[in-house]
């Protein structure tokens, strides 16, 4: 991908071009992995890489640094919590919060980042996925968590606050090395609807939000933002705390509403449906999906990329006749 161009485009001061992405999970890649290779050499302008986490082997048991231990049932594929450190309110007096100082090795990181700087790469950094609505949850259990949120507990602003300067502190890291782009990700709805009302979520999550994305882009740091689920009642919200590129997914929170509250507001990273049109459509289906997400929430000056992520029970003609649409329709804003 080059660099300017991307950067131009989610700025919209580009040509028009959509940047498109697919990554495809290790147990699909590996069931098919002759025709995909063949489609990768065939489609080069199309990015493809395969996601293969050792850590989320079959079975696999691991403990983060937040003390939560994560099970993953299936090869390769997300995991769930099933023990949370703070699930009793009497554990928060003697929790050990992590250290910034460990988010990473500093040192690695800078070198790192020298060697892209001097190969004109883009200067990136990125926090985990769910690092602050999601985290609470993982620290006291999905139902407390929806009980505190209920009953405004005041432990649980106590909570959002320790997490969200661990994060803070971090962010100040990179963005005092230069990185022109930090990664945020935080599945913040569920398929239709957000888990807590958006009352809440403005009360509880918004305020960490603001701090750490208006510090980014304060200082010219752009902010990315993935999250999957319902977010429509939300998203005025989340352009307002400082998101530069919102990644939201396409069928969930619907193509026109999209185009309504965030088209031209926020630079567009759509996630291309991965539950009903990619995996059980028709094939003539597919590409007249990508051109209509393209038609509507792209323009002459950018705006928009594609990512599609790919599981088990995606048939290979799907994932073919996809990457063949994102190859047909990517320039059709190019002016």
């Amino acid at each position: 991908m080059d660099k300017e161009k991307y950067l131009k485009s989610m700025k919209f001061e580009g040509n028009g071009e959509v940047f498109c992405r697919v990554s495809i999970v290790y147990p699909v890649w590996e069931k098919y992995e002759k025709q995909l290779k063949e489609v990768k050499r065939k489609y080069p302008e199309i990015k493809i890489n395969v996601a293969k986490n050792e850590e989320r082997r079959k079975g696999n048991k691991i403990k983060d640094k937040w003390g939560c231990l994560w099970y993953y049932p299936l090869d390769y594929l997300d995991g769930q919590v099933i023990e949370h450190p703070l699930e009793n309110w009497e554990n928060l007096k003697d929790y050990k919060f992590p250290s910034p100082d460990e988010e990473i090795d500093w040192k690695k990181f800078e070198k790192e980042l020298k060697e892209k700087k001097k190969k004109g790469e883009l200067l990136s950094a990125g926090v985990e996925h769910g690092f602050l609505f999601l985290r609470l949850t993982y620290l006291r259990g999905f139902e407390n968590f929806m009980i505190d949120v209920a009953e405004e507990n005041p432990l649980l602003y106590q909570l959002r606050d320790k997490v969200c300067d661990y994060w803070f502190e971090v962010v100040k890291r990179y963005v005092s090395y230069g990185v022109e782009i930090i990664y945020f990700g935080d599945d913040l709805g569920l398929q239709n609807s957000l888990p807590i009302s958006p009352t809440s979520w403005r009360k509880i999550i918004k305020p960490a939000y603001k701090k750490i994305f208006s510090y980014c882009r304060k200082n010219n740091t752009m902010v990315y933002l993935h999250t999957d689920g319902y977010i429509v009642d939300i998203i005025p919200d989340l352009i307002e705390c400082g998101v530069s590129i919102l990644n939201p997914q396409d069928l969930v929170n619907r193509i026109e509403n999209l185009e309504k509250l965030a088209k031209g507001k926020v630079a567009i990273d759509l996630d291309i449906d991965r539950q009903k049109i990619t995996v059980f459509g028709k094939r003539e289906e597919i590409p007249q999906h990508i051109l209509k997400c393209i038609k509507t929430l792209g323009s002459e000056k950018g705006g928009l990329s594609l990512i599609w992520g790919v599981y088990p029970g995606t048939p290979v003609k799907n994932i073919i006749a996809t990457v063949e649409a994102m190859e047909k329709y990517r320039c059709y804003w190019c002016s």
